[in-house]
């Protein structure tokens, strides 16, 4: 054959059938194989640099401001639910906490976007999969925060909710850049921030802080953390544990991470219990035996969350599917009913 004839040759030549240079090798999976092949900018980071304004919604992860709602849980609990003035500045630490929460977001997506893209599920977030540049998501946080410490006057008693806003922010970012990586540590840590949540409903209402309402929470998030840990721990587990990801559990670790979380659930319907038969219950509820009921009803819901966990049939981010779920729902429902009655029953 003549030296001058291979051009033509390889022009002619075809790709083999099934394969061509996009699609994966057999027994790749495809989710990951996109992942990895979002289109690169000239900056060389990935995405493209026209931002989509819906990407970067959804990179602030909206349906996570559902978890938000607990600064409302003083106003509830306090009486105030058909107050306007409560309401209103509840809403106020709705707001300002969603944004914060937001810019958390944006910052550990552009912290762990390599790890991100290597993950199973976390590969699709708009960082991870080019949607946006780091440099837009840099340029969000700024923004959300200064709409966020704005919202301080707008309430009654600015300087408290300044502090629970600080204090948040600081876990938060402690969290993100150490906290996430320590032995349990971490789980605290989430659970300190959820009860922050709380704090700040007091602050932005003015509602004196309740001691019981501090523990039964603690302890309540404390076992919601760990469910986090504990799903997250079984959906990457292996030899090393979660070590690739730089967390500081191993695999061996994920039957003491259910046996502690499910403990912390129980001592949430012991406080529950105690909390019946103290002084405070008796000025604010007209029969204070009702909530007894609630007792089990606690015990069942954190059970049946552990169970689920434990199943492989939890998400990331247990609070947020508990606010979803249908039967947690009418617990919550049943919970309601029950410290109404205990209200206005003679």
């Amino acid at each position: 054959m003549a030296l001058n004839s291979l051009p033509v040759l390889a022009a002619r030549a075809r790709p083999l059938r099934g394969f061509s240079p996009t699609t994966p090798a057999p027994g790749r999976p495809a989710a990951v194989s996109s992942c990895r092949e979002a289109p690169v900018d000239a900056a060389g980071a990935l995405g493209s640099p026209d931002m989509s304004v819906t990407a970067m919604i959804r990179a602030m992860r909206p349906h996570h401001w559902l978890k938000n709602g607990l600064v409302f849980v003083p106003i509830l609990l306090n009486h105030d639910v058909f107050d306007p003035t409560a309401l209103w500045l509840g809403l106020v630490a709705f707001v300002a906490f969603s944004l914060i929460a937001s810019a958390i977001y944006l910052l550990n997506d552009i912290k762990d976007v390599e790890a991100d893209r290597r993950h199973p599920t976390k590969c699709r977030r708009p960082l991870a999969a080019g949607e946006i540049t780091a440099a837009q998501a840099c340029a969000a946080v700024p923004i959300l925060l200064i709409a966020a410490f704005s919202t301080v006057l707008l309430v009654p008693q600015p300087q408290n909710f300044l502090l629970t806003l600080l204090a948040y922010l600081f876990l938060a970012l402690a969290y993100l850049l150490v906290l996430k990586r320590k032995l349990l540590v971490d789980v605290l840590g989430l659970a300190a921030m959820h009860t922050l949540r709380i704090l700040a409903g007091n602050a932005a209402a003015a509602i004196p802080l309740s001691s019981w309402l501090l523990a039964f929470a603690m302890f309540l998030f404390f076992s919601l953390a760990l469910v986090k840990r504990y799903a997250e721990l079984r959906l990457t587990q292996d030899q090393s544990g979660l070590k690739k990801a730089g967390r500081g559990y191993h695999a061996e670790d994920i039957e003491a991470l259910s046996q502690l979380g499910m403990a912390s659930g129980c001592t949430c319907a012991l406080i529950m219990a105690l909390y019946v038969d103290s002084a405070n219950v008796k000025q604010l509820y007209s029969q204070p035996k009702l909530i007894w009921l609630v007792c089990p009803i606690i015990l069942y819901q954190m059970a049946r969350i552990w169970f689920l966990a434990r199943r492989g049939l939890m998400p990331d981010d247990p609070l947020v599917f508990m606010i979803r779920d249908w039967r947690s729902q009418v617990m919550g429902l049943i919970v309601t009913l029950i410290m109404v009655a205990a209200t206005v029953l003679p």
